[in-house]
């Protein structure tokens, strides 16, 4: 019953739809009928101004990162779980909450920062160098999706790397999911991959 309770809460944490609703008490409009369409913190950049992306933005981090950093313990000791498997149990609670949030109609974003903030209590090594990927690619191409894609293939790499070249003791539930999130950040990008290829991605342009 309380990992229950655990991965319920994790997947309503992970359902504030924050850029939705700064957008609502901002400007009184629905982000996703301007910019991109996307209810996440890139499009509430764009439309809203970089602060309020940025709010955005620390929020889905917190969602992924809060439910692993609490919940997680809590729910793993008194079961006896392996703690490792119940973080990443809440943490993908959250996740499928951002994806599928019931408080916006079950229409949600990508998913990146709320499985960043899961990664930065699970993996905060790895999570910072895809942070820093994130930061160089997008610095040189100013598309936000090329950085979240480059940034979940170096995550994967760095993690795959202290397992298996340095002889860390990386959890096999660890590098699972890492293979699995960064088969589902391709998945959620699809259509700006094929915008990328074919050089029409959007750049990134702040309003506000």
């Amino acid at each position: 019953m309380l990992m229950i309770a655990s991965l319920l809460a994790s997947y309503l944490a992970g359902s504030i739809p924050s850029a939705l609703w700064i957008g609502h008490a901002v400007r009184g409009i629905d982000i996703r009928q301007h910019g991109s369409g996307n209810p996440g913190a890139t499009n509430a950049a764009r439309v809203l101004g970089l602060r309020w992306g940025l709010l955005a933005a620390a929020i889905d981090i917190a969602k992924g990162f809060a439910p692993v950093f609490w919940l997680g313990p809590i729910a793993a000791h008194p079961l006896g779980w392996d703690p490792v498997i119940a973080g990443i149990s809440v943490g993908v609670a959250a996740i499928v909450g951002h994806l599928f949030p019931v408080f916006a109609g079950f229409r949600g974003g990508k998913g990146v920062l709320t499985a960043l903030g899961m990664f930065v209590a699970l993996l905060p090594i790895e999570a910072a160098i895809a942070l820093g990927v994130w930061a160089i690619v997008f610095g040189i191409s100013r598309i936000v999706s090329l950085g979240s894609l480059s940034a979940a293939v170096a995550f994967c790499a760095a993690v795959a790397v202290r397992r298996f070249v340095l002889g860390q003791p990386i959890h096999d539930a660890l590098l699972s999911i890492s293979v699995v999130l960064l088969a589902l950040v391709f998945y959620t990008h699809r259509a700006n991959i094929m915008r990328i290829r074919a050089g029409t991605e959007h750049r990134f342009r702040r309003s506000g």
